[in-house]
């Protein structure tokens, strides 16, 4: 939690405890069901939930803003960002149930009310949002076929609707036929921590 509060020290007092809740849960839901790979799991809220948090570095959702997290597995980055904007509905889905369902014990336990896990493919998903968030689901032209229905025209964010995705590595070419609308943001600018390096949010407005 250190980490959370050094980047977020504006927190109020229910996201500090929903988010110091966080290590307690996933640790106890690992043990049943392998949502975070065992060794990853000490290193929940910096590869994880600080991680997920980086989306709010490039944009603060409006209030009453609809993110679809695409792709969630146990819940990132939909749960951390549905702590940091209670304003805004969330929607969480993949096409892995028992994923799903620690997304849902997990928001359950923590009073997130403004969250939704769904065990749903993006090929069945039919709602309108403002973005579609995702981390390293599948390449982003494969993503954006499957999403692009579902991004809504009414505009009410500073940026423009569209994908926000957190992706490592080398993308030339997953980004080469958008180059010139698509947006990288290195994240280690905004956190010090090794682990950040390569790691980038994709922006692409549609």
């Amino acid at each position: 939690m250190e980490q959370i509060l050094k980047y977020f020290p504006e927190l109020t007092d229910e996201q500090r405890k929903q988010l110091e809740a966080l290590d307690a849960l996933y640790r106890d839901w690992n043990e049943k069901i392998n949502v975070i790979s065992r060794k990853d799991i000490d290193h929940l809220y910096e590869h994880h939930v600080l991680h997920s948090m980086a989306i709010a570095k490039i944009i603060r959702f409006q209030a009453g803003s609809k993110i679809l997290d695409f792709g969630t597995g146990g819940g990132f980055p939909g749960i951390p960002l549905a702590i940091l904007f209670p304003d805004c509905d969330f929607k969480l889905i993949d096409g892995t149930g028992k994923k799903i369902r620690v997304a849902q014990e997990v928001c359950n336990a923590i009073g997130l009310r403004n969250c939704h896990p769904e065990h749903l493919r993006g090929e069945e998903e039919k709602g309108k949002y403002d973005f579609v968030v995702s981390r390293a689901v599948m390449p982003l032209p494969d993503l954006y076929k499957i999403v692009r229905k579902n991004i809504s025209q009414e505009q009410r964010n500073a940026l423009p609707n569209g994908i926000i995705c957190l992706k490592g590595g080398d993308l030339q070419e997953e980004t080469r036929p958008y180059r010139n609308i698509v947006d990288i943001t290195d994240i280690n600018q905004f956190f010090d921590e090794e682990w950040f390096q390569e790691k980038n949010i994709i922006y692409l407005p549609c």
